[in-house]
């Protein structure tokens, strides 16, 4: 097999995607099998399909807008759905716009599954998971708000419940037990 840019494409040990206007464009066979697809369940479609709920589709690309580097780099830690199984998993994702002044444009992203290592735990709802993924990040409440907009007391009522689910009697205890397996 000659090594050219397809084969290493198609066989990188990573997912990833080119994508225009939030479009899959084309995408590699390990992000076919981290999300349990056919080719024709993700090539042409909406990144939409890869995501729990539409409120995170379209959250989260609100916040890359408003994310991205002056390079148009932009990586996170967010929980994703499964195409085949439904299942949800955290997954980490990162990429580059293009072009900054247009970011969803067009785009480069790769997608590492971290099931492995972090497991859902608890029901959690489209909020919680977005605040529990920024409190793994190390945010406090007044950055979590600042990134959602939404009010740092809000951040905090969300941190409540997560503790409550998560039956954690402090904040580094709460994301001790999300992040272990």
């Amino acid at each position: 097999m000659p090594l050219d840019y397809r084969t290493a494409f198609d066989l990188a040990p990573i997912g990833l995607v080119l994508s225009a206007n939030r479009l899959i464009v084309d995408c590699n066979r390990h992000l076919l099998n981290m999300f349990g697809a056919e080719q024709n369940q993700l090539v042409g479609r909406s990144f939409e399909v890869l995501y729990p709920s539409l409120i995170e589709f379209e959250r989260t690309g609100a916040r890359i807008v408003a994310s991205l580097d002056a390079g148009g780099f932009y990586a996170d830690d967010r929980v994703m759905k499964r195409v085949g199984s439904g299942e949800l998993f955290w997954c980490h994702v990162s990429g580059r716009a293009l072009n900054p002044a247009d970011p969803h444009a067009q785009g480069i992203w790769s997608f590492e599954d971290l099931s492995a290592h972090r497991q859902l735990k608890a029901d959690l709802t489209a909020r919680e998971r977005e605040i529990a993924a920024l409190l793994i990040e190390g945010l406090s409440s007044k950055m979590i708000g600042r990134r959602l907009d939404i009010s740092p007391r809000t951040v905090d009522v969300y941190r409540a419940r997560l503790m409550k689910k998560y039956s954690a009697a402090s904040t580094p205890e709460l994301i001790h037990k999300m992040l272990s397996a």
